[in-house]
C-alpha cells in the first residue's frame, strides 16, 4: 500500500473510530437508556408520567444545546488558530484524551438515577470533544484528493463510519446489553460478558467504557498513517489567528455561494442532529419500545446510512454534492411529518386498533430512511464545504462549518424542549424540525453547484 493510500485508509479511520459515540451513545443506547432513567427519576419525585416523560426529553434537549453552543461558539476560533500555527494534530490528540475519558465516565448511570447530572455532563463534554476533533480532521479531506474525488472519498469515509456503528451495536447487543432485563441475558441468551451484573444495568452501562475502548483501538492507524503536509504558515499566534478570523468572517457575506451555504446546512444540519439525538427517545417514550426494539432499529439505521452514504458519493462524483443534499432533506422532511402524525392509539387522526404493530413498521421505515439520508447528507455537506475552502486555510474553513451547524444548535433543542413542554406532548416537540427543513431547502437556492472556490 503506498503511503497516499495509507493516509486516506487512516483518515478513514476516524469515522470509524468514532461513530460508535453517535451510534451507541447519543441515538440508540445511551440516549435511550438516559431517557427511561430519567422518566422514572422524575416519576419517584412525583411528577405524573407525560410531565416526566416532557422533562427528560427537556434535560436531553438542554444537554445538547449546551454542547451545540460550545462547538460552535469555540470551534472557529480553535480553528483559526491552528491554522495560524500550522499546527493540527496536538489538537486531535488533545480532544481525542478528553473524549475517551468522558466517553468512560457514562458508565456512572445507574438505574435508580444516581449519577444522572454527571454522566449527562459527561456526555455532553464527550460530545463537544468529538466534534472539536472532527473539525481539525475534516480539515485533511481537501489534502487527499481532487474536486472530482473528494465527494467519493467522503462518502466512503463516511460508509465505514457507518458500518462501524453496525458493528459496535452488534457487539454490544450480542455481548453486553440486557435485552432480556428479566433474565438478564443478551439478545443471544448469554450473560452479559465480563461478570457484568445485570441487576445494576451494568451491560447496558458498559456502553461508555466500550466506546472509550472501540475509539482507543481504532485510532491506532489514523495516528500511524495519517502525517499532515508542512504547514503553510510557520508562524502565527492568537491575535493573528483572530485577525484572519475576522477577515474570514467579513469575506463570507462577501461570497454569495458560501454564505448561503453556511446558512441552510446550518439549518438542516441542526434539525438533523436533534432527529438523531431524538429519535431513540421518541421511541421509548411515544412507542413505547423497549432499548431492544430500539437498538434493532439502530441497527437497520446504520446499515441503510453505510449503504446510501457510499451511493450517495459515486453519485456526488457523478453530479456534485447539491442534488443530494436536495433529496436528502425532502426524505427527512417526510420522515419528520409521519413521526408528528403517529402514535400508539393513532395515525394522523385515524384511530387503530389496540395492539396495532403499524406504528411500529412505519418507524422502521422511518430509521432507515433517517439513516439513509442522515448519511449521505453528511458525506456530501463535507464535499459541498470543499468546493468553498481556501486550501491555505482549510481548518478555519471547517471551523466555520462547525459554526454553522452549531450557531443555531440551540434552536432545534430549544424548540423542541419548548415545544414539549408546552404541549407535554414528546411527539409533538419533533414538530419544529419539519420547518427547519424546509427553511433550509430554500436558502440552498441561492448555493452555486460547484461552489465558489471555482467560479
Amino acid at each position: 500500500m503506498t503511503v497516499e493510500k495509507k493516509r486516506i485508509w487512516g483518515w478513514f479511520a476516524f469515522d470509524w473510530a468514532t461513530q460508535p459515540f453517535y451510534t451507541l451513545g447519543l441515538t440508540f443506547i445511551f440516549g435511550p437508556y438516559f431517557a427511561g432513567v430519567a422518566t422514572d427519576f422524575f416519576s419517584a419525585g412525583g411528577m405524573a408520567e407525560n410531565a416526566a416523560d416532557a422533562r427528560a426529553q427537556s434535560v436531553w434537549a438542554n444537554a445538547q444545546l449546551v454542547a451545540g453552543l460550545t462547538i460552535g461558539l469555540l470551534g472557529p476560533v480553535i480553528g483559526a488558530y491552528a491554522d495560524s500555527t500550522g499546527k493540527r494534530m496536538p489538537w486531535i490528540i488533545a480532544f481525542s484524551v478528553i473524549y475517551v475519558i468522558a466517553a468512560a465516565a457514562m458508565w456512572y448511570l445507574m438505574p435508580d438515577g444516581s449519577g444522572l447530572w454527571f454522566c449527562l455532563v459527561a456526555f455532553a463534554i464527550g460530545f463537544v470533544a468529538a466534534e472539536f476533533a472532527l473539525i481539525f480532521v475534516n480539515a485533511q479531506l481537501p489534502g487527499l484528493g481532487d474536486e472530482n474525488t473528494i465527494g467519493q472519498i467522503s462518502g466512503t469515509g463516511a460508509a465505514l463510519g457507518y458500518w462501524g456503528g453496525v458493528v459496535s451495536l452488534f457487539v454490544m447487543l450480542l455481548f453486553f446489553f440486557e435485552a432480556n432485563p428479566e433474565a438478564g441475558t443478551t439478545l443471544i441468551g448469554l450473560a452479559p460478558a465480563f461478570g457484568l451484573d445485570p441487576a445494576q444495568s451494568e451491560g447496558t452501562r458498559f456502553v461508555g467504557p466500550f466506546i472509550a475502548l472501540w475509539f482507543a483501538l481504532f485510532m491506532i492507524p489514523y495516528f500511524l498513517w495519517v502525517r499532515e503536509p508542512a504547514p503553510v504558515v510557520k508562524q502565527g499566534g492568537f491575535a493573528e489567528a483572530m485577525s484572519d478570523l475576522r477577515a474570514s468572517l467579513a469575506q463570507v457575506l462577501k461570497r454569495p455561494s458560501l454564505a448561503a451555504y453556511l446558512g441552510s446546512s446550518m439549518l438542516y444540519r441542526d434539525a438533523l442532529n436533534a432527529l438523531y439525538g431524538f429519535g431513540g427517545v421518541y421511541a421509548r417514550l411515544v412507542l413505547d419500545w423497549s432499548l431492544t426494539n430500539i437498538a434493532l432499529f439502530g441497527i437497520l439505521g446504520a446499515v441503510t446510512a453505510a449503504i446510501a452514504t457510499w451511493i450517495g458519493g459515486r453519485f456526488d462524483a457523478k453530479f456534485g454534492p447539491k442534488p443530494i443534499i436536495r433529496v436528502c432533506i425532502f426524505i427527512l422532511i417526510a420522515v419528520c411529518c409521519i413521526i408528528v402524525g403517529m402514535s400508539r392509539e393513532a395515525f394522523f387522526g385515524q384511530p387503530l386498533a389496540p395492539g396495532s404493530t403499524l406504528p411500529d413498521a412505519l418507524f422502521y421505515i422511518c430509521g432507515a430512511a433517517i439513516g439513509g439520508a442522515g448519511g449521505a447528507l453528511y458525506a456530501a455537506s463535507r464535499s459541498m464545504m470543499v468546493r468553498h475552502t481556501n486550501p491555505d486555510r482549510p481548518t478555519e474553513a471547517f471551523g466555520l462549518f462547525a459554526l454553522s451547524g452549531k450557531a443555531t444548535a440551540f434552536l432545534a433543542p430549544a424548540l423542541i424542549s419548548v415545544v414539549t413542554t408546552l404541549t407535554e406532548s414528546a411527539r409533538m416537540g419533533i414538530s419544529p424540525l419539519i420547518g427547519l427543513f424546509i427553511l433550509s431547502l430554500f436558502v440552498l437556492i441561492w448555493v452555486h453547484p460547484k461552489g465558489d472556490r471555482v467560479r
